[in-house]
């Protein structure tokens, strides 16, 4: 596997330049890290809960896997405007069952001026509102994003680089942020999605104890490697349909995300919501609305949390000019099958306890509910569309 040998390489490359230019120079080095050690597990044994880019999930045997992580990230500090900056993160994440470590972040910072930063190498792409810390359980009240709208955007970070302004005017401050780049996505079943060029950009502004975010992400982007998809695009042109094949874009497909987001923390009522759409010009990559709500309070060390989320398709579900019956009547389900989303609807509760000044333990039940299909479930079994199913979890979220 190269992507481990690659995030290993990068911090012990950083942290022995570093070592020696602090030796030599006085360079300030800083070391930090986070992680989460869970237990995730479900009532059912007729699907898999996972996370976005999981290749597999839990039943009604608790695994570790679906909410654990941990991250090491280390900052150089070169001069008072120039630093260096690598993260590694271990993760069960792509096309394979297995923990696995990646490069997350790797750049270089340069601050052009009190307002101004300029970041270039591998950044995080601010695609969500908690894009930056959503691997991060320590910095979050939820004990993971809602899938509803977190799994519409697969791609975390990019090799490119963004420029930010931060500005305060008296009690607000304002960020803005725009960043461009590559990145290519391994997902489950071996195939890989490619973003080219990929463009994030989004407008945060704080005055209080609220945080209001408006984000727009744009790109390029292809699905490779996908052998069921290829097969079944060419099908579709060999037997005539291809005004039905063209619909289905395997490469060179236009995609936007436009998001908005508002979080409050306020005479310990707490408060997180995003809303979010999403466009493509390809069947295959879905049109969709999705949305969640998150509100807590806050007693001493404890904070009780409700959330409730919901996504739909804004495209067509089914091609209505293919046949339903004869010898086509195969290559129409599984056309309608390839361009249906997951379609559900969350409502979790939860309670999160800061037990430790640097450390958390939270528990969350949710009842999820499926709607014409599996939802967001992986290898369901026949007769679960439509079902409802309980998932429970555990976590100690930590930061060092």
């Amino acid at each position: 596997m190269k992507q481990p040998k690659l995030a290993i390489t990068a911090l012990a490359v950083l942290s022995a330049l570093a070592t020696t230019a602090h030796a030599q120079d006085g360079m300030p080095i800083t070391v930090s890290g986070f992680g989460t050690g869970a237990l995730t597990m479900s009532n059912s044994d007729q699907a898999e809960f996972n996370r976005v880019n999981q290749a597999s999930g839990v039943t009604k045997h608790a695994r570790p896997g679906v909410d654990s992580n941990l991250g090491i990230q280390a900052t150089a500090k070169w001069s008072d405007t120039v630093s260096f900056t690598a993260q590694g993160l271990v993760r069960k994440n792509g096309n394979n069952d297995q923990f696995g470590a990646e490069l997350a972040w790797a750049f270089a910072k340069f601050k052009l001026n009190d307002d101004f930063s300029l970041r270039v190498g591998r950044i995080g792409l601010p695609v969500y509102m908690i894009s930056d810390v959503r691997n991060v359980g320590y910095a979050n009240t939820m004990l993971r994003p809602p899938n509803e709208v977190y799994r519409q955007v697969t791609a975390d970070n990019a090799d490119g680089g963004d420029v930010t302004y931060q500005h305060s005017f008296g009690d607000t401050t304002v960020t803005a942020q725009a960043a461009v780049g590559r990145t290519k996505v391994r997902s489950p079943g071996n195939y890989y999605v490619e973003f080219k060029p990929v463009i994030s950009t989004q407008l945060v502004v704080e005055n209080g104890p609220f945080t209001y975010r408006l984000g727009r992400s744009q790109a390029t982007f292809g699905l490779f490697d996908n052998a069921s998809l290829t097969g079944l695009v060419g099908t579709l042109n060999k037997v005539g349909l291809t005004s039905v094949a063209n619909e289905l874009k395997l490469t060179d497909i236009k995609g936007t995300f436009t998001s908005a987001g508002i979080t409050m923390d306020y005479n310990n009522i707490i408060g997180q919501a995003e809303y979010a759409k999403r466009k493509t010009e390809s069947r295959l990559v879905q049109d969709t609305s999705s949305w969640y709500v998150m509100m807590g309070y806050r007693y001493g060390k404890f904070v009780p949390y409700i959330v409730h989320g919901d996504v739909k398709q804004d495209s067509i579900r089914d091609f209505a000019s293919m046949p339903t019956a004869g010898p086509l009547a195969a290559l129409t389900a599984g056309t309608n099958a390839a361009i249906k989303a997951g379609l559900q609807s969350t409502t979790g509760i939860g309670v999160r306890w800061d037990f430790y000044k640097s450390a958390a333990f939270k528990v969350q039940m949710d009842r999820i509910k499926t709607r014409d299909g599996a939802g967001y479930f992986l290898n369901p079994k026949p007769g679960f569309a439509g079902s409802t199913v309980n998932v429970y979890a555990a976590a100690i979220d930590f930061v060092f």
